[in-house]
């Protein structure tokens, strides 16, 4: 499927304006309930509105500002529907885990796509052939007026039409948030607009970068980290491997450190080092139970989504599911061990670590989460210019190996590498799946015993960690500068 990553348009840019705002009403504001119902009027001016009319704009913008500041949206059907910043004093604090649901339609917002609908378009040539005709299995193809025509009532969407047009006159037009959710969470209201399906919902955040209105949000804890800065306490970051090149080409890991430490961060370690501790022992795991063949395959778990999802569709396989912590937590833990009074804020590319971080077992290990997305309105609210950052840090903690997770195959590459540093000579069969569709197709495969013997990886985002829903660049670029921060590793593996 093809993706909107790394190109500025007006939807991200309104994204990013929403996030930079509501930093710095954080950062500046003396009068939190007034200057936040200014900002619709701040940020949707009457000549520069991206939607059909200011008054939508505007609506859509407070939604936007609500999930920005971790509120919830505000019901349609009451008969008043509250004020932008009802329920502001529950987010105005230093500490908030996210509630669910993570991902919201914003239905001011939604077009009310078509889901699944064949049409000629004005490029059909009435040919004589017209094997468009002569392929559909139902007769809903007629000649009208010299052009083909399909009756909708009888079209099965089979889309033989479609394939045969000698003038690739046939459209299939679909709903671009269902075309990108793999696990069929989406479905329509009675007004034809997408609403998700909490139950099914794995939070991966694919249906809100593939809306081309911008009308899938997630929540956000800017705001609560910016209070948590302001509190005195010391907050401690990490960056996930993916967030190699996020921040401009000319942007390096060690600016970027310094960066952060500019920001008030008090100190900023590499996700990659609990990688390395997850790979590590992962390898360890493959060779005493997989190879040995007392576990029939294993199943990584760094990726919450493709956790959830193989829970969820296959019950059956939980046991089979990395007990290690994954990279966030371990290093999350490493960090309070050595400063037990810090809290931890993980910045990563991704919509489903918010809502893992949530987890009971999770909420006292990880403090924040906030996607690199975000991460850029707060430096655009403090005017931190990153091109210009001297750098002042190295950031020096992990081995190649943790770095690689970022991209798809990085995980199960990583822990090959380790079995045959640690183990060599074992045979070592790997499987990935990115994708959530891909994802279905492999577990399905396991569960009929065709992946026995394999170390399996999951990614929820077609491309792995560098495709997540918080992600600032396009794949391509993202998977170069991972391979290159990753090459400057001193070491290949971590120690055994």
């Amino acid at each position: 499927m093809s993706s909107m990553r790394g190109i500025d348009t007006p939807v991200r840019q309104r994204r990013r304006r929403v996030f930079k705002e509501v930093a710095n009403l954080a950062y500046t504001s003396t009068n939190l309930k007034d200057d936040m119902e200014a900002l619709p009027y701040k940020i949707v001016d009457y000549d520069e509105s991206v939607y059909d009319s200011v008054y939508r704009d505007r609506a859509i913008v407070r939604e936007r500002l609500r999930l920005a500041m971790g509120m919830s949206l505000r019901p349609e059907n009451r008969d008043r529907p509250g004020h932008l910043t009802e329920g502001i004093e529950e987010s105005n604090i230093d500490e908030k885990y996210y509630e669910p649901p993570l991902m919201q339609v914003i239905p001011s917002a939604c077009n009310a796509c078509p889901e699944n609908h064949y049409e000629v378009t004005n490029t059909c040539m009435g040919c004589v052939a017209h094997p468009c005709r002569e392929v559909c299995p139902v007769g809903a193809m007629t000649m009208q007026g010299g052009k083909s025509f399909i009756d909708q009532e009888k079209c099965i969407k089979c889309g033989k039409c479609k394939a045969i047009c000698p003038y690739d006159a046939i459209s299939h037009k679909e709903r671009p948030c269902v075309k990108a959710c793999g696990v069929n969470a989406i479905k329509n209201d009675k007004r034809g607009r997408a609403t998700i399906d909490n139950d099914v919902c794995v939070s991966c955040g694919q249906c809100m970068v593939s809306c081309p209105f911008g009308a899938i949000a997630d929540k956000s804890q800017i705001f609560q980290l910016i209070r948590a800065m302001q509190s005195g306490r010391t907050i401690i970051a990490q960056v996930a491997p993916a967030f190699a090149g996020q921040f401009g080409p000319k942007v390096t890991p060690d600016m970027l450190k310094t960066a952060l430490k500019e920001l008030g961060f008090a100190d900023v370690y590499e996700t990659a080092l609990g990688a390395d501790l997850g790979c590590a022992a992962e390898a360890e795991h493959y060779v005493k139970e997989v190879a040995s063949g007392k576990q029939a395959f294993a199943l990584t778990s760094c990726c919450p989504s493709w956790s959830v999802l193989a829970k969820n569709m296959f019950p059956e396989n939980i046991d089979k599911i990395s007990n290690e912590l994954t990279p966030m937590v371990a290093t999350a833990r490493l960090i309070k061990q050595e400063h037990p009074d810090a809290s931890v804020v993980f910045i990563g590319p991704c919509a489903s670590k918010k809502l893992e971080a949530s987890r009971r077992t999770v909420r006292s290990d990880v403090d924040f989460v906030i996607t690199f997305e975000e991460l850029t309105g707060m430096f655009e609210a403090r005017g931190i210019l990153l091109e210009e950052i001297k750098a002042m840090d190295e950031m020096r903690d992990a081995t190649a190996a943790g770095r690689g997770y970022g991209v798809a195959g990085g995980v199960a590459s990583a822990i090959e590498a380790c079995i045959k540093a640690y183990y060599p000579g074992t045979a070592v069969h790997i499987e990935h799946a990115e994708s959530l569709t891909e994802c279905k197709k492999m577990l399905l495969l396991a569960k009929a015993g065709k992946k026995n013997g394999c170390l399996i990886e999951g990614m929820a985002c077609p491309g792995g960690c560098i495709a997540g829903a918080g992600t600032n660049i396009a794949l391509a670029q993202a998977a170069k500068e991972v391979e290159k921060f990753k090459s400057e590793a001193a070491q290949k593996v971590p120690e055994q």
